[in-house]
């Protein structure tokens, strides 16, 4: 389970401070499926990044399945996102210079599993995306449909509780977003959590609940009546 207590961010941006999440407070139980909208500016993807301990918040408290993890060292924030985290960008942020199998790979390597229990995993999500045939290709030699499966399967390769999605499909063309709405819905279906920032109001509605963002405050925390079932 994830509970935000007030949480505060801000950046000071020039002579300026942006407060960019203003006393969030939030609890996201297992295995839900959440959406995240609003404005650009509205802070959805700042509250994704402190969700995924990837940006500190500067007030407030955040526990991670019941473990105040608000003043962790890097380190340690390192290992929590390696066991529970699991990041999918709309820009896939995939490594130009490596093959599929290699992305896939790579946060089994920074982790020092072992190569056989690699490569075991690794064979598994490549049938389980479609990608056996695509695993010596780099990305400049896949389709974005297929970038973003290999970001889903790097993502799943430490086999996270909880999965974040920052507009997957914001680089796609409308039916390759919805094979990846497929996939990520999959997960969720599995038992995963996922927590997804979109602007499509479509997408966001297939989601079981829905929170709305302006001015890096939650105006609205709805069940969705379109949330696949």
């Amino acid at each position: 389970m994830i509970r935000l207590t007030g949480i505060e961010r801000t950046f000071v941006v020039g002579d300026e401070e942006v407060r960019a999440l203003r006393g969030v407070s939030l609890t996201i139980e297992h295995g839900e499926y959440l959406s995240i909208m609003g404005p650009s500016g509205s802070g959805k993807s700042t509250l994704l990044n402190v969700i995924g301990l990837l940006d500190r918040p500067n007030a407030g408290i955040y526990e991670l399945d019941g473990r105040d993890v608000t003043g962790l060292r890097d380190d340690q924030l390192a290992r929590v996102r390696s066991e529970k985290m699991g990041f999918v960008f709309q820009f896939f942020h995939l490594v130009p210079r490596l093959t599929a199998e290699q992305n896939i790979e790579l946060p089994m390597v920074l982790a020092g599993i072992d190569p056989a229990e690699r490569r075991k995993r690794l064979d598994r999500l490549l049938a389980e995306y479609g990608l056996q045939d695509r695993g010596r290709h780099r990305p400049d030699q896949l389709s974005g449909g297929q970038c973003q499966r290999v970001a889903i399967a790097r993502a799943m390769s430490m086999s996270p509780s909880v999965i974040l999605a920052d507009e997957p499909t914001g680089n796609l063309d409308r039916r390759t977003g919805q094979e990846v709405m497929a996939v990520l819905e999959r997960l969720h279906h599995d038992g995963g959590t996922v927590v997804l920032v979109t602007h499509d109001p479509e997408i966001g509605s297939r989601a079981h609940r829905t929170l709305r963002m302006i001015d890096g405050e939650i105006v609205s925390d709805e069940k969705s009546k379109m949330g696949s079932e």
